[in-house]
């Protein structure tokens, strides 16, 4: 299993941003993928999930700011994030959902004005 993030920067509060992750290795159509995040100090967090059916779920504090999809034949997943808050500060990582010991390396997201 392999899964490359990217998309990640420097923005101010109520912009947003595009993270995308390419995976490969892995049959990547049988799989739920999600997007977890580590934010300074903190442990890891679930924000979002996308199931091969195709049924999405979100963290609480993120429902309504983001919206996650795949591309399935291009093994590509993507999170759209807006409203970005100050306190979405992290290192987000792509993750077969529920695996988070599959991990990419992550790439920083930083809300600060």
């Amino acid at each position: 299993v392999q899964l490359v993030e990217s998309g990640g920067g420097l923005v101010q509060p109520g912009g947003s941003l595009r993270l995308s992750c390419a995976a490969s290795g892995f049959t990547f159509s049988n799989f739920a993928m999600g997007w977890a995040r580590q934010a300074p100090g903190k442990g890891l967090e679930w924000v979002s999930g996308i199931f091969s059916d195709g049924r999405t779920t979100y963290v609480d504090s993120m429902k309504g700011r983001c919206i996650i999809s795949r591309d399935n034949a291009k093994k590509l997943v993507y999170l759209q994030m807006n409203s970005l808050k100050p306190e979405d500060t992290a290192v987000y990582y792509c993750a077969i959902w529920g695996q988070t010991q599959t991990k990419g390396q992550g790439t920083q997201v930083t809300v600060s004005s």
